[in-house]
C-alpha cells in the first residue's frame, strides 16, 4: 500500500496549517496530527467515505476532517492511494 500526495495537496495544506498557527499553534498541532493519523489509516477505511462531491468517479472519494474535504483516488490494481487537495468545506 502507498500513499502518495499530489503537489496541490502539499500546497494547500501548508497554506491551511499557515492560517491556522497564525491563531494558534496547539490546535495547528492538533489538527496536523489528527489528519495524519486519518491519512495513515485511509487505506483501511477506504470504502466507507462517499464519492466525491466534485469528481464523476467512483473511485474517488472525499475525506471530512474538521470542516475541510479531502478527495483521494483510490487505486486497487496498485494498492496506491492518491490525496488530490483539500478543500474548505
Amino acid at each position: 500500500m502507498i500513499i502518495l500526495a499530489t503537489d496541490t495537496f502539499q500546497e494547500q495544506l501548508k497554506n491551511i496549517l499557515e492560517g491556522f498557527a497564525q491563531k494558534d499553534i496547539a490546535a495547528t498541532k492538533n489538527f496536523k496530527m489528527y489528519l495524519d493519523t486519518i491519512i495513515i489509516n485511509m487505506p483501511t477505511k477506504a470504502k466507507k467515505y462517499k464519492k466525491s462531491i466534485y469528481f464523476n468517479d467512483e473511485n474517488i472519494r472525499d475525506i471530512e476532517h474538521q470542516g475541510f474535504l479531502i478527495p483521494f483516488l483510490m487505486d486497487e490494481t496498485e494498492d496506491k492511494y492518491i490525496l488530490l487537495g483539500i478543500v474548505e468545506k
